[in-house]
């Protein structure tokens, strides 16, 4: 499975962005897909998932009501759509995907039960 992260760039305090994160090689309907970020000298955070099993959604503490995962119509699609953006949002942004066809996903403390990852595509949150 290889997955391509894309849709990151700049904007001001306040905007919104959607990412987008799109795989290849195998069909992802019994994974999991995780929105994981990481600034700069800091761990990699989860910021959002969704499950296959039942479409349940989490999301990490600080997003608040501010981000949406989502899965694309087109297969092997799936969407972060960013409101309202902070500074502190600033990050590069990744995309992965667990086998997990059963279970609900998982996003706190989770990233190394992950399967694959795409690349990232860099989130700037500045005026």
């Amino acid at each position: 499975v290889q997955l391509q992260a894309f849709g990151g760039g700049w904007v001001q305090p306040g905007g919104s962005l959607r990412l987008s994160c799109v795989g290849s090689g195998l069909p992802l309907d019994y994974y999991a897909i995780g929105w994981f970020r990481q600034a700069p000298g800091t761990e990699r955070e989860g910021v959002a998932c969704i499950s296959v099993s039942d479409s349940s959604t989490f999301y990490g503490d600080f997003v608040d009501g501010r981000f949406t995962i989502s899965r694309g119509n087109a297969r092997n699609t799936f969407y972060l759509q960013m409101n309202n953006l902070k500074p502190e949002d600033t990050a590069v942004y990744f995309c992965a995907a667990e086998h997990r066809p059963y279970s609900r996903c998982r996003i706190k403390d989770s990233a190394d039960v992950y399967d694959y990852w795409g690349q990232g595509t860099e989130v700037t949150v500045s005026s």
